[in-house]
């Protein structure tokens, strides 16, 4: 279990209560090296994934994976030029699909908030194992299902990038700049007692 601060996020984040460092040391790099990734340590990050919490216990999430040239190269129409840049040289791709019918025939409305948990769990997993992940939205929805065959009555929601982090300077020097752990707003720009106060 990882128990510290990585360096780069000891300089950019600080928790003003107390959590287990995962959560802060999970954060989205844009450079990878190509090392490919152990089948034992890809389906960990799976499986991690399929133990999150949804609603009614439908579990709409699901993933299709890519790490062979072919299988990437498949995935490649479908994500935005700005992101290809750089995840093109990541080990795994995945995108995340969310049923939106229930198992009673009804939409369900929790699909997308329950894929998201699920990709939280497997985000904070690939932390746990070393490796570095990194969602987009920058991709078309319509080209994916085309591609993929994904059929009606599925949504695919993001396109994560998984592997080993790289040395930053593999990237242009624009995204160099913004190679480092975001920071967030404080809590009591997000959480409210007893009423919401819009800010």
């Amino acid at each position: 279990m990882m128990n510290q601060y990585l360096p780069q996020v000891k300089e950019q984040r600080e928790a003003d209560h107390a959590i287990d460092p995962i959560f802060l040391n999970r954060w989205s790099p844009r450079s990878y090296k190509s090392d490919a990734v152990p089948d034992e340590v890809l389906f960990s990050l799976f499986e991690a994934a399929r133990w999150a919490p949804s609603a009614s216990n439908e579990q709409p999430w699901r993933f299709v994976f890519a790490r062979t040239q072919e299988d990437k190269e498949r995935f490649y129409p479908f994500i935005a030029d700005g992101n290809r840049v750089w995840c093109e040289k990541a080990p795994v791709l995945v995108l995340v699909i969310s049923k939106t019918i229930g198992s009673r025939g009804t939409h369900n409305r929790a699909h997308a908030f329950d894929a998201g948990t699920a990709w939280g769990y497997l985000a904070l997993e690939a932390t746990r194992q070393g490796l570095v992940t990194h969602a987009m939205g920058g991709f078309d929805p319509e080209k994916a299902r085309e591609v993929l065959g994904i059929p009606e009555g599925y949504e695919p929601q993001a396109v994560i990038a998984v592997g080993y982090q790289g040395e930053k300077e593999a990237l242009n020097e624009a995204l160099q700049e913004r190679e480092k752990p975001s920071t967030r707003r404080a809590l009591s720009e997000t959480v409210f007692e007893g009423v919401f106060t819009a800010k």
